[in-house]
């Protein structure tokens, strides 16, 4: 739940393909919606198609990050039909139903060892995992997020949480939205091509609960991108806008 325009280029897929940046409800240039529970991911699907009616379009190609991946999810299987390709970038897995456990964070974490910030970063993450994180342990671990965790990646951090909002977020995954149990068989009815990208070193969905979540699709690839965390157009962006152009091709 922050505003879109932290998805950037995608990697430089704007030179290749028209992009269209949603802000979801509550974010960047979208109203803060008179009812909050309308924040609900499954109630912000309906945005998705009206966005595609003002359009004009019959088929979209539908991207969606983290999170944001929920909706496109979501949105897939509700109108399968208009979807051409379905991309998913370091997708949460929630609305799937697929678990990330502390020993698949450690697992990833643990390739970071040789960083400079990687002590105090794992120990925040230890905490978290224990229930015991303290108040700043959230941001401690953000290196996680990152391929490097250098100037760039710390201002691009800093400037991707003014734009988020909070009140939204605690209210996403509220009570109502689908079972995992709907979703999954939803996704057995998608006939369109899915590609998932995963980065090496994500620990929000590591490579192999990624794997996990490309066998609820009948027809979807995943792409690993190496030595990229969370955010894998910031990561590698050599990497991702190619494998994009190519899977739409």
């Amino acid at each position: 739940m922050q505003a879109s325009c932290y998805l950037g280029d995608l990697g430089g897929l704007s030179a290749h393909r028209l992009l269209v940046l949603l802000d979801l409800r509550g974010t960047g240039g979208s109203a803060v919606p008179a009812d909050p529970a309308s924040y609900r991911c499954d109630r912000q699907v309906d945005d998705v198609e009206m966005l595609r009616l003002h359009l004009g379009l019959d088929e979209v190609d539908l991207v969606g990050h983290s999170a944001g991946a929920a909706i496109a999810v979501l949105y897939a299987i509700g109108h399968p039909d208009r979807i051409r390709r379905l991309i998913l970038i370091n997708p949460s897995p929630r609305v799937v139903g697929i678990e990330v456990n502390g020993s698949d964070r450690r697992q990833v974490a643990e390739r970071r060892r040789d960083e400079p910030w990687f002590l105090d970063a794992f120990a925040a993450l230890e905490r978290i995992l224990a229930g015991t994180a303290t108040a700043t342990d959230g941001d401690a671990i953000t290196p996680f997020m990152y391929g490097q965790w250098d100037a760039a990646t710390q201002a691009d951090a800093a400037e991707s949480a003014s734009h988020r909002n909070h009140r939204a977020a605690a209210l996403y995954y509220s009570t109502g939205t689908p079972s995992p149990d709907v979703v999954r068989s939803g996704l057995t009815r998608l006939t369109a091509p899915v590609l998932l990208v995963a980065g090496e070193y994500d620990i929000q969905l590591p490579p192999a609960r990624a794997a996990e979540f490309a066998t609820l699709f009948p027809h979807a690839d995943t792409t690993l991108i190496p030595a990229a965390g969370h955010f894998a157009w910031k990561d590698a962006p050599e990497q991702l806008g190619p494998t994009i152009t190519s899977f739409l091709r």
